[in-house]
């Protein structure tokens, strides 16, 4: 499934389902995929000391993975929120962004 907003990064490849996120796409806006990337790296600098759900989750990713692919894995989380947002016409909960991971 390829995201069907102007971005186009986001893949997936399911089989029997089981769900197989893929990473960031370079066939999309480069320049958006930088700035999902940047904005990620961002958000990485400033997690210490939140107590959020998505917080939790990206200290334990990067306590498991590389920094930057804790970067990359949260940049597509970001695409996917943005796309469902887009794609359902719903308002963003911070409650629901950690929620299944």
């Amino acid at each position: 499934m390829l995201c069907q907003v102007p971005w186009e990064t986001v893949r997936q490849h399911s089989t029997r389902g089981r769900d197989r996120l893929l990473g960031i796409s370079k066939r999309g806006d480069s320049y958006v995929r930088k700035l999902l990337v940047h904005g990620a790296r961002a958000v990485l600098r400033h997690v210490n000391g939140k107590d959020d759900g998505l917080s939790h989750w990206l200290k334990g990713l990067v306590s498991r993975k590389h920094v930057n692919v804790a970067t990359v894995a949260l940049a597509n989380k970001t695409a996917r929120i943005a796309w469902a947002l887009v794609h359902n016409g719903t308002a963003y909960d911070d409650k629901l962004a950690a929620v299944g991971t």
